[in-house]
């Protein structure tokens, strides 16, 4: 009997963690189709877009053309499908656009003979679980979706919605799940993680001490939170061994007069208090930076790096301004000039580099969870988020391994074993 090869189905995945989470969930729901890792091999690509800049909504349209000039079907998902994917649809650039709400409802709508739009509401949080993870040793939890800041730059609460969490025992049950599987690692997830709970009375804090309890986790490690949102339920666990010790806290930028252009929240004397407190604890800490903002002036921009140096900070997450349409910072009149934008990015880099290069020649003993091997040798990160080159004859894929003995270098941490 001749057996039908199911049709094969390419995720491209574009932006954050929560959209890897997001593809892998997509992923889990399929049984019709078959997964493949190869575009060229597809019939079908979902792409799971980023639309956080006019940028990533280019290249993301980029990528779109070319997959319809190959002669696939195109399946629009993510944070551009509730800003573009009408506008897309209706110009007949992609055959089904699928918004935040349905993607449990994937493997039906991708069955759709006819095209089709199926945004729903940016209101619910429905239950999501993934029970394994494509070729990862580690996984991403999402806790939570939607933020509810209202950032002069940013788009992404027009793209995910209000804040709100994802039951309590809804993300226990996942985790024990895939703990029974063999994961340790665990990255939680979110637009805005730190707002965890409250839409339930909790935090994010009292979460991550009954997270800690389920048998089998090793590690927790947080995406971004932001200064506001470390209370006194997360002060508590500041010193157990299962939180990783490296924390990102988005503070945008160290100037008070930019602060308030970008309509954020922190302030940077608090920041610069709270920083000295964690990395008085030992914890590497990063941070985002946005440089080249509309209204950020020489002066502005000077005062901004005195107070930037005074930050005990070993990770950069820094970038350019780009320009959103429908942002509030999008009316704004742009000062800075690309190059310039550029040099202030680069002075900022190199502080940064300099200041992870002399924190990882005191760390003493690291805490390595292998993911996979390149060339010559097997890579991971440590607990304080600094990546290790292991060079051994042993295959250490999916494996925890502590080193005391390695060599710091520009471009990470090297041993051998």
């Amino acid at each position: 009997m001749t057996v039908t090869p199911r049709p094969k189905v390419f995720f491209k995945t574009f932006g954050c963690r929560t959209n890897i989470y997001d593809t892998e969930f997509m992923m889990g729901q399929l049984k019709e189709y078959e997964i493949t890792d190869s575009e060229y091999e597809a019939s079908i690509i979902v792409v799971n877009s980023c639309t956080v800049t006019n940028g990533a909504d280019s290249g993301v349209r980029n990528y779109i053309s070319k997959q319809n000039r190959n002669g696939k079907k195109i399946i629009f998902a993510g944070c551009g499908a509730e800003t573009r994917g009408v506008e897309l649809f209706t110009q007949a650039k992609v055959f089904g656009v699928i918004g935040h709400k349905e993607k449990e409802n994937i493997n039906e709508l991708l069955l759709s003979q006819a095209p089709f739009q199926k945004l729903g509401t940016l209101t619910a949080m429905p239950k999501q679980s993934i029970k394994t993870y494509h070729n990862k040793c580690k996984a991403f939890i999402k806790i939570q979706e939607g933020c509810d800041f209202a950032c002069s730059y940013c788009i992404i609460p027009q793209a995910r919605g209000k804040a709100r969490s994802q039951n309590e025992n809804n993300i226990i049950e996942e985790i024990t799940n895939l703990t029974d599987t063999g994961y340790s690692e665990f990255i939680l997830t979110g637009t805005n993680i730190g707002s965890y709970g409250k839409d339930k009375g909790t935090t994010l804090g009292v979460l991550l001490q009954k997270l800690s309890r389920i048998n089998g986790v090793k590690r927790i490690r947080l995406g971004s939170i932001e200064p506001v949102q470390i209370d006194e339920s997360f002060r508590e666990i500041l010193k157990e061994s299962w939180l990783e010790r490296h924390l990102h806290i988005a503070i945008q930028h160290t100037d008070e007069n930019m602060l308030k252009i970008m309509r954020r929240r922190n302030n940077f004397k608090r920041d610069l208090v709270l920083f000295e407190e964690l990395s008085s604890l030992g914890f590497a800490l990063g941070t985002d930076f946005i440089v080249g903002h509309p209204g950020e002036s020489v002066e502005i921009w000077q005062n901004a790096l005195m107070n930037f140096k005074k930050l005990p900070l070993t990770h950069l997450h820094a970038f350019c301004y780009s320009r959103r349409d429908g942002t509030p910072s999008a009316l704004m009149k742009q000062s800075i000039n690309g190059i310039e934008a550029k040099s202030r990015l680069k002075e900022l880099q190199n502080i940064v580099s300099e200041n992870n290069f002399a924190f990882r020649q005191k760390a003493a003993s690291l805490e390595v969870l292998i993911e996979e091997k390149k060339g010559d040798f097997y890579t991971g990160f440590d607990q304080f988020y600094n990546r290790i080159f292991l060079k051994t004859a042993q295959d250490l894929s999916g494996k925890w391994i502590s080193i005391n003995r390695f060599e710091p270098k520009r471009g990470g941490n090297y041993a051998s074993f």
